[in-house]
């Protein structure tokens, strides 16, 4: 049987139960008006009462309990729980959910040029392909030219396609077929490009590479433990850029698939910043997203 050791948090709120083994890809922050349906380990501990919040990822679990009781009291009963639930369904779901590509429209100031954004990571970095003609190796552009012969230019980059059309029509006659045509492309499976990759500059990269504050380093671990990964798992990157300590603001570095994705302010709107308050709520009240 594997064992789970019980590890004490800077919150007095929070429990950390650790494993030995990664429990699931990227994590999941749950309460109780969470889906929790599919997640048995979730159904067992919200039967406790006292139990808060739960949050899963790498190789532990963490739960966040009222103030009505005391650790000393509950924590080793969670333990177990914990350890029968890992043994009787070691990769938490039930059942795998089968990962779906969601794609939404956005213009650019090239009026002739739409964009097509994916919430998952196409390739790192970028392939542009001016023509038709000059699409070989790249079946994504070859299938969009194939499929529409009014695309004059295909340029695919970190989580987005963009298409330039040609004047014999306009976008809001197209764009729907052009994003249906782009999904099911890629939820069958098809093949994005077989070039490699031209790599963005990044000149925002030397701004975080450098020595943190106490009170940085402490909302960079939490971050790192309870975000990272997750922001990873769908291809992109989170990194703690600054922290303004009168105003109790974080400011975080989006790269890659979350970045300038309108779906990434909202996650940390309602998901970031939650976890922040509730791990160090003395020194976070808010955060913002800068895109890298």
């Amino acid at each position: 049987m594997r064992t789970i050791l019980i590890e004490p948090t800077e919150n007095t709120k929070v429990m950390k139960f650790v494993a030995d083994y990664n429990l699931i890809p990227g994590s999941l922050e749950l309460d109780r008006s969470s889906d929790i349906s599919e997640i048995p380990l979730a159904q067992e501990l919200f039967n406790y009462p006292f139990v808060e919040r739960i949050f899963i990822t790498a190789n532990f679990v963490a739960v966040a309990k009222q103030d009505t009781i005391e650790w000393e009291h509950v924590a080793e009963s969670l333990k177990n729980v914990i350890e029968d639930e890992l043994l009787a369904n070691p990769r938490i779901y039930l059942q795998k959910r089968k990962e779906m590509y969601q794609i939404y429209a956005e213009m650019t100031p090239n009026p002739n040029a739409m964009k097509f954004v994916s919430n998952k990571l196409l390739i790192e970095g970028f392939v542009e392909v001016k023509s038709k003609e000059g699409a070989e190796g790249v079946p994504l552009a070859q299938a969009i030219f194939n499929e529409f012969d009014f695309a004059k230019e295909v340029f695919i980059s970190d989580n987005f396609v963009a298409v330039t059309r040609d004047n014999s029509v306009e976008w809001h006659q197209v764009m729907m077929a052009v994003r249906g045509f782009i999904a099911e492309y890629l939820q069958s499976g098809g093949e994005i490009s077989n070039l490699e990759p031209q790599k963005h500059e990044n000149p925002v990269e030397k701004i975080i590479n450098r020595e943190y504050t106490d009170d940085e380093q402490k909302i960079s671990d939490i971050l790192n433990e309870y975000v990272a990964p997750a922001v990873e798992n769908d291809g992109g990157k989170i990194s703690l850029m600054e922290y303004d300590q009168e105003n109790k603001t974080a400011k975080m570095l989006l790269q890659g698939a979350c970045s300038g994705c309108p779906s990434s302010t909202a996650t940390l709107k309602n998901g970031i910043e939650n976890i922040l308050k509730q791990f160090v709520p003395d020194l976070v009240e808010k955060v913002e997203a800068v895109n890298g």
